[in-house]
């Protein structure tokens, strides 16, 4: 699976501490969908279902990026989960409707057909792990894992 929200720093970060998941790539995500070709920031989750499920991951991606904000820049921060076969879409698209009943204001998060990725370059890998100190990391990825701490801290790695 692949999750777009905020920054894909900030989702590398999020998907990288939990059980389950054995890689994130981070980078440039499109879609075969006509209202998302354009490459958006975005990870793709190699994860174990047997240890973390999609209904899980959607909704930590959901609580960890502003999945209800419809804000100009939706098309490089694209709120979306990109499945690879048929399954997975319906699977997702059950899911989101499914947590909509958490939020007060209505989910702006899509669930497209994966198309393309461009993964970043070496030097924006694994970038909150690489620069926990740079003022980036602790003023928009330290409150994301905050939220992740408090909300899953039982799913994360040791």
């Amino acid at each position: 699976m692949a999750f777009g929200g905020g920054c894909h720093w900030c989702t590398e970060a999020i998907f990288q501490q939990l059980v389950g998941v054995s890689q994130v790539e981070q980078g440039w995500v499109s879609s075969t969908h006509a209202d998302a070709t354009s490459p958006s920031e975005a990870v793709i989750v190699h994860f174990d279902p047997a240890c973390i499920s999609l209904d899980t991951l959607t909704e930590i991606h959901l609580f960890t990026h502003n999945a209800t904000s419809n804000h100009s820049f939706r098309e490089k921060y694209r709120s979306a989960v990109y499945t690879f076969t048929e399954s997975q879409y319906q699977e997702a698209q059950t899911i989101l409707t499914k947590k909509q009943k958490l939020f007060e204001k209505t989910l702006v998060t899509k669930v497209y057909p994966f198309g393309k990725f461009r993964l970043n370059d070496e030097q924006y890998l694994n970038y909150y792990k690489s620069n926990p100190e740079k003022p980036f990391c602790q003023v928009r990825i330290e409150p994301k894992l905050r939220v992740l701490l408090e909300r899953y801290g039982t799913l994360l790695k040791s």
